[in-house]
């Protein structure tokens, strides 16, 4: 399946496949460098390692704890507040926009990271990153799928994608983050576009089919273009 998503899109970044587990999973390693930030462990995904994190791993990142639900010591808990205030004070967030930030319900024990190729079971998310006009094709064929967002597009923090994804079951589209594009080195150019990965069979399917008909309908316009 994410052969042919990476085939079908043209996609130069790999697919990345996360899963929650309750217990620290059998044959996969703990990743090897705390980084810092979440969605850093979806680089480190896509460019091919399979490792799994524990809550203490995500420290570094408050944000990402907040949305991800990892229970925070005081230091971490204290440095979450800082940051708020500091995005606060610059305008870029209200305190009152906090609660309604999507985060996961459960308390955060363990996650595994891999390419979406290599994933072991079926991926509680997918993440893909790319260009406009390759996520319009996925949001496409995921309404096609009847697994569309009807929440529109979603903006900062990045990291809120996983828990709208996991609470809403459909996909959701993300613009990134400023903190999102300075840890992951994301182009100015890509977003994401994030979706359960037990409804991938059905949004492949659809997939294929969305990408024919935009190749005929643009060859249809472009001929429309050239009469009028």
């Amino acid at each position: 399946m994410s052969e042919q998503i990476q085939q079908l899109l043209n996609l130069e970044t790999a697919p990345v496949a996360i899963t929650f587990h309750d217990v620290p999973p059998d044959n996969i390693p703990q990743t090897e460098k705390v980084e810092a930030s979440g969605c850093t462990y979806w680089r480190r995904a896509a460019e091919g390692k399979i490792f799994y994190t524990e809550a203490s791993d995500h420290y570094n990142c408050p944000i990402g704890c907040y949305t991800h639900n990892v229970e925070l010591p005081p230091t971490q808990a204290e440095e979450l507040q800082n940051t708020l205030g500091l995005m606060g004070e610059l305008g870029y967030i209200s305190m009152e926009e906090v609660p309604g930030i999507p985060r996961r319900e459960v308390p955060f024990q363990n996650a595994v990271y891999s390419p979406l190729a290599d994933a072991s079971g079926m991926p509680d998310v997918v993440i893909i990153s790319g260009t406009p006009r390759q996520m319009m094709l996925l949001a496409e064929a995921a309404t096609a799928a009847g697994i569309g967002t009807g929440n529109g597009v979603m903006g900062r923090p990045t990291c809120a994608v996983i828990p709208a994804v996991v609470q809403g079951g459909r996909s959701v589209s993300s613009l990134g983050c400023i903190g999102n594009r300075v840890y992951t080195a994301l182009s100015d150019d890509d977003f994401y576009f994030a979706f359960p990965g037990k409804h991938i069979d059905a949004l492949v399917e659809k997939l294929e089919t969305i990408v024919n008909a935009n190749q005929a309908l643009e060859e249809y316009h472009q001929q429309r273009q050239a009469e009028i």
